[in-house]
């Protein structure tokens, strides 16, 4: 069952990371990650004004048709509910801000869009950053494309459809990837299918990070294959979430980080 595998795979994690200040790491960018975007703690400008759009939509008991094009299941269902259980948290949301910041991707993409909060923060950390997000259920996008016109988020291109389809579309758009967040179908061979079609538009400076990596057997087994592919020098293992760097002037190594 995949409950007994996350925690199983929870309690290996808790038991082999060692790296929750940066001590005994002796990577400069990899401490600096630690130190400047996992630990830091400052509340950017941008982040009251998202939490507070977080906080509109976890009470919003009104009700929409969802269609999940990675289970398959439709059904009507409370954006309220959406909300709580879809959107990534505050701590990991900001973490990805912290991380665009350093980064300074000027091609951001999104596979997963949901109500739009990770977006949001992906866009005000890089306003000038041109920021790409697919999301499946023209329902939720909507929400989404609401929430990013309130904000006034101009640089989000958002686009709606099934992923399976509509990546290869976006991709030949764009001539290089600079950071990915893969929040979509969470089954090992889509989330296979996608990085290896990304993998070919990284650049000496690009930044993948996957979400729910625990979250089944099939989805432990990609990121294993993803973080031992020979094009990732860096990867980090926070548990809920993995991130691979593709910087060519770095020796090959990875980093299991309490976050």
């Amino acid at each position: 069952m995949r409950i007994w595998h996350y925690i199983k795979e929870y309690i290996k994690f808790q038991c082999t990371a060692k790296h929750h200040k940066g001590h005994g790491v002796h990577s400069p960018f990899v401490f600096s990650l630690i130190e400047d975007v996992l630990n830091e703690k400052h509340p950017y400008y941008a982040f009251k004004d998202i939490e507070r759009t977080r906080i509109n939509l976890l009470s919003d008991h009104s009700t929409i048709f969802v269609n999940d094009h990675g289970t398959g299941i439709s059904r009507e269902r409370k954006v309220s509910d959406i909300a709580r259980t879809c959107l990534k948290s505050r701590k990991e949301a900001q973490m990805l801000f912290r991380l665009a910041c350093l980064m300074q991707p000027k091609n951001i993409l999104e596979l997963g869009t949901s109500l739009g909060i990770t977006t949001l923060y992906l866009s005000s950390a890089r306003p000038s950053a041109n920021i790409y997000t697919i999301e499946g259920c023209p329902n939720i996008a909507k929400i989404a494309q609401t929430n990013f016109k309130n904000s006034k988020a101009t640089n989000i291109n958002s686009t709606v459809g099934n992923l399976d389809n509509k990546l290869s579309e976006i991709l030949s758009k764009i001539d290089s990837l600079d950071m990915v967040f893969f929040d979509a179908n969470h089954t090992k061979e889509a989330t296979l299918n996608y990085f290896y079609q990304c993998l070919e538009k990284v650049n000496n400076n690009t930044v993948f990070i996957f979400d729910d990596i625990y979250w089944s057997e099939g989805m432990t087994q990609a990121w294993n294959e993803i973080y031992k592919n020979e094009k990732v020098t860096y990867s980090i293992d926070l548990f809920h979430l993995g991130i691979v760097f593709f910087n060519k002037e770095w020796i090959k190594s990875h980093f299991k980080v309490k976050f």
